[in-house]
């Protein structure tokens, strides 16, 4: 196939170039810039937060994974929730009027949401059709899917992935995590109740890839493993992966000093399940938190 991807210079972007290739797929990426180390893709240049699509960037396509946004995990102040919305919001709407604009459309687009669509659920079992929750990211999420979903409109099949934590060590937030630990000052953070809804960067990518080829799989697709844990055991998990103590709690009035509003999104409670993806046959290489927490790290 043809794809079309955004987002391609971060770090789920880069492994799943890299998959495609090996594959045998060809490559176009969009964004601020060009991908380090892929030679044989070709690039054309976009600002998500505020750019135009040219047509002739996916009219080529098959299909289309989108994944650009603003980093989540920062100090958010107005100026840059305003960032991380019109990146979500605009950027997929002007992704949307491109592909409105083509002869030759694609037939797929598979566009990154977040479980931050479900907001602090405290321990409920949260599936794909689970209500939204209320409050910052859970509304920057409806409107995100809502411009995705747009694209249905012009005959393109969407597939709308709310991923979890993403666990690899080149990126995301097992990247920050590690440094800590490794110091044997790790732990939970706030009570260690919360659940956290995972999943290793491997199965993430296998999902897009399956959701690329599945002709029955469409709207939203939790992308998580099937066992989310409580952020206590995950830090039990991570500290015996690397063989460190991790018992130094990370209250939460400190987690606001650091992050201000943000500190919402590291203490909510988000048990999300992957119905769409069981249904449909997805096997997970890592379902469990220890064997994706030993070959992530």
């Amino acid at each position: 196939m043809n794809l079309a991807v955004t987002g391609a210079s971060g770090f789920i972007g880069q492994r799943l170039i890299a998959r495609l290739l090996r594959q045998g797929h060809s490559v176009h990426a969009l964004g601020r810039r060009r991908p380090s180390g892929f030679p044989d893709i070709s690039f054309s240049e976009w600002n998500v937060t505020g750019g135009s699509v040219a047509a002739k960037a996916i009219s080529t396509a098959d299909a289309m994974v989108h994944l650009a946004g603003e980093p989540v995990g920062q100090r958010w102040n107005v100026d840059v929730k305003q960032r991380i919305r019109d990146s979500r919001v605009k950027g997929t709407r002007a992704l949307v009027e491109a592909v409105a604009s083509c002869e030759d459309r694609p037939h797929t687009l598979v566009c990154a949401s977040a479980i931050g669509y479900y907001g602090d659920r405290a321990d409920e079992i949260l599936e794909e059709d689970s209500a939204p929750g209320t409050g910052f990211l859970p509304e920057v999420c409806v409107e995100w899917e809502r411009e995705a979903q747009a694209a249905a409109g012009f005959g393109v099949r969407v597939v709308v992935i709310r991923i979890g934590i993403v666990l690899g060590r080149e990126g995301g937030a097992l990247k920050q995590m590690l440094p800590p630990f490794r110091l044997g000052v790790g732990g939970p953070i706030a009570s260690g109740k919360q659940w956290m809804s995972w999943i290793h960067v491997d199965d993430l990518v296998d999902a897009i890839l399956f959701s690329l080829e599945r002709k029955d799989v469409g709207g939203p697709v939790n992308g998580v493993a099937p066992n989310p844990v409580p952020n206590r055991e995950f830090a039990k998990a991570l500290g015996e992966t690397l063989s460190r103590p991790a018992v130094i709690l990370a209250p939460t009035f400190a987690l606001k000093i650091l992050f201000g509003e943000a500190a919402e999104a590291l203490v909510g409670s988000q048990r999300v399940v992957p119905k769409a993806l069981e249904r449909a046959g997805f096997e997970f290489r890592y379902p469990e938190i220890r064997n994706a927490l030993r070959n992530a790290v």
